[in-house]
């Protein structure tokens, strides 16, 4: 199973509010990164919607590119928003939906990022599904429920998941520098593949990517790496750094 790395770079308020130079920069860093095959890592950055077209022409082309966001259904009077329909059209692979700052500013709620998921795979993109508990929901002991109703919402609109990624994102590890220990984060992908198993199909637990996001850097990459249901990380902060390097190459631990 190919591990993926997503740089989404939205960690940073200085990134978010940047610059053509800075994305140059990062995109500079990557194309000259040693890193392992596209049979062993596969590679996606997420900048910005102004930034897609600039980082996509100037990427090395074994990495991909996903926007952030897109729209719940056909484009039309929706001043702001970005289609399904535009970033096929741009040549755009893949997508972020359901990310926890969308649910938790945007009021984004479970039924609405399933329909989001539906309608942009029903358009041919490729999607990075995010879910996770917040700090609350954790010491209630609520994760599994949280995050299980959050895939329900998914399960219950998607049939084909060829081209679903789930990323488990603890919204209490989102840019805290806490980190969920390796343990913590392993024994969730394991309950979210069994709960796929149950719910959805043994075929789609064994074959559908879940990814980790949640202060993922280059000195914990490599032990969150080798857990066996870690299929790939989701970075924020250190994606803006050179050690994303570093994290694209804990893929080569499963790989050994």
């Amino acid at each position: 199973m190919l591990l993926l790395i997503l740089l989404h770079q939205t960690a940073l308020p200085t990134f978010q509010n940047g610059t053509t130079a800075e994305v140059k920069k990062i995109v500079e860093t990557l194309n000259a990164g040693a890193v392992p095959s596209t049979d062993v890592v596969e590679v996606v950055v997420s900048p910005p919607y102004v930034f897609l077209p600039i980082v996509k022409s100037s990427l090395r082309p074994e990495f991909q590119v996903a926007a952030q966001n897109c729209w719940v259904k056909k484009g039309g009077a929706y001043t702001g928003e970005v289609s399904a329909e535009m970033l096929a059209d741009l040549d755009i692979p893949w997508v972020i939906l359901g990310h926890s700052e969308r649910r938790a500013l945007l009021k984004e709620d479970n039924e609405f990022v399933g329909d989001k998921v539906a309608y942009a795979l029903s358009k041919g993109l490729k999607v990075i599904a995010c879910v996770g508990e917040t700090l609350e929901q954790r010491e209630a002991g609520t994760t599994m429920e949280v995050v299980a109703a959050q895939t329900k919402a998914i399960a219950d609109r998607v049939s084909d998941w060829t081209n679903v990624v789930i990323a488990y994102e603890p919204v209490w590890a989102i840019g805290t520098g806490k980190v969920a220990t390796p343990d913590q984060a392993q024994e969730v992908h394991s309950e979210l593949r069994k709960w796929l198993e149950a719910n959805v199909s043994p075929a789609v637990a064994s074959s559908t990517r879940i990814i980790y996001g949640g202060s993922v850097n280059g000195a914990n990459c490599k032990e969150l790496a080798a857990k066996p249901d870690v299929d790939g990380f989701l970075v924020g902060g250190a994606s803006l750094k050179p050690e994303f390097i570093d994290i694209i190459n804990s893929a080569t631990v499963k790989s050994a």
